[in-house]
């Protein structure tokens, strides 16, 4: 019915069973993978365009709650990949665009598993889901690509909106004096919605446990498209984690939006990095750098060894940006 191929009962809408269908899936993994092959099926050489659009829509909305198991995850990945070429556009409708927009959900999803927290899916997060398609999220995109959501609303902004917003939120919480801050999780339910708040560009006025903003600054850095050091540069710091001067001078040769993030968040954490602040929250440089490294370093190896001593690696960077790293220019630029 929400693929338009049967008439609506009383008192239903798409919307709502998109709703229904996200609650099951997300509550019963067992019905995962069955949701997912009716989906390829119903946009396989489907000629009704509303159909077929509908029918992309729900696979977006459903991989922003649940992945496939991993027996069906690469016949997924493959066939959402295929539809990712031009050639499979309807005269109707863009299947690239629904393709390549389910491809990037889908590795999400893999990476981070299903929707977190207690309170099942709502019909705010479904309307999120839906309005993502063609609206991108300041959640899960590239740098470059948020700052150009941004740039109508904030023209004459150098760092993300997002970034700095949370950042601020947390501070005004008295988060720098919070015991546990960075490694204590907020709410996963409060943090999810506050997500959907900031994706309107809005931060609501009854936060007040400073851990809230905070896992979600987390959780902007983890979730980035691409890392903010990119991979070219992974090696690199790996091999200069302790050596001070190479340190900073592979955060200079960073692309330039790339830079300034890092540097705002290594001059936040410079904040709660000050002994007196320390002396209250607990969490003293290595605690700073093993909570935020792996936001900012992802290795790509598959290798449980190489991660292992890699982890203690990307700390060992992020400390050393933190007692090394000169930052005071922001100030000329915020």
């Amino acid at each position: 019915m929400y693929m338009c191929d049967r008439k609506l009962k009383g008192g239903m809408t798409q919307l709502g069973i998109a709703l229904d269908l996200a609650k099951r899936g997300w509550s019963c993994p067992n019905l995962r993978d069955e949701l997912y092959i009716q989906l390829c099926k119903q946009t396989t050489d489907n000629r009704r365009a509303e159909s077929l659009e509908r029918g992309w829509e729900l696979m977006a909305v459903m991989l922003v709650f649940f992945p496939p198991s991993v027996h069906f995850h690469d016949y997924l990945e493959g066939y959402i990949y295929r539809n990712m070429e031009p050639s499979f556009n309807h005269p109707e409708v863009p299947v690239n665009h629904y393709a390549t927009h389910c491809f990037k959900k889908l590795e999400k999803a893999s990476t981070m598993g299903a929707k977190r927290g207690q309170k099942k899916p709502a019909m705010e997060e479904v309307q999120a889901a839906v309005h993502c398609i063609f609206h991108p999220s300041m959640f899960g995109n590239s740098l470059d690509e948020i700052m150009a959501l941004q740039q109508d609303r904030f023209p004459g902004r150098n760092l993300p909106w997002v970034q700095v917003a949370l950042s601020e939120e947390v501070l005004r919480l008295n988060g720098c004096r919070t015991e546990g801050i960075f490694r204590v999780p907020g709410d996963i339910d409060e943090v999810n919605g506050l997500k959907l708040h900031v994706d309107r560009w809005q931060l609501p006025a009854s936060l007040s446990d400073p851990h809230v903003p905070a896992s979600l600054l987390k959780l902007w850095y983890r979730e980035l498209y691409e890392p903010l050091i990119p991979h070219v540069f992974y090696d690199d710091c790996i091999r200069n984690c302790s050596d001070a001067d190479a340190a900073v001078r592979i955060v200079s040769s960073l692309p330039d939006i790339n830079r300034l993030v890092l540097c705002y968040l290594i001059r936040f954490l410079q904040v709660f990095a000050k002994s007196e602040n320390v002396a209250i929250t607990k969490m003293d440089t290595n605690n700073l750098a093993m909570v935020m490294a792996p936001n900012c370093l992802r290795c790509q190896s598959e290798d449980p060894r190489v991660i292992l001593d890699n982890t203690t690696k990307q700390m060992g960077f992020v400390r050393t940006l933190i007692h090394s790293l000169d930052t005071s220019y922001l100030e000329v630029i915020l």
